[in-house]
């Protein structure tokens, strides 16, 4: 399996151009590691990692204004390719792109987002237009 754990420069790049207006929500799905690999060779379960990640993270998340939408347990794939699953989802919610963009780029971020690369197996990424919730679908 190939993981999908950063974006390329040219996804960043396309995500960025997108128009600007209000706030985006961001769909993230993630697998993560059995075990963590940290370049500096410490030992953690991906799971502890990705709580550091999420700890180290917060600061820098909601400085920029972000809030958690949505959370949930994924249980399993219903349509889609049997062998991907997920162990965690959430919908982060940002006021804009470019507050996503200042947070990436902040070097107080750069330094702690090795815990994210140490965890995550693959993930998804999924920049949404914020809708209202209905009755029905679509």
């Amino acid at each position: 399996m190939v993981g999908h754990i950063d974006p390329s420069r040219a996804q960043f790049a396309a995500f960025m151009k997108l128009p600007d207006a209000g706030p985006i929500w961001m769909l993230n799905l993630i697998r993560l590691r059995k075990n963590a690999r940290y370049e500096d060779g410490r030992k953690a379960t991906g799971a502890v990692a990705y709580k550091e990640y999420a700890k180290a993270s917060e600061e820098f998340f909601k400085g920029v204004g972000g809030r958690i939408v949505w959370s949930g347990a994924p249980q399993a794939v219903l349509i889609g390719p049997e062998k991907e699953r997920w162990d965690l989802a959430f919908v982060a919610e940002y006021p804009s792109a470019a507050a996503f963009g200042e947070m990436v780029r902040n070097p107080g971020y750069q330094a702690i987002v090795h815990h994210r690369t140490a965890a995550v197996k693959t993930s998804r990424l999924i920049r949404i237009a914020p809708g209202a919730a209905g009755k029905v679908f679509g």
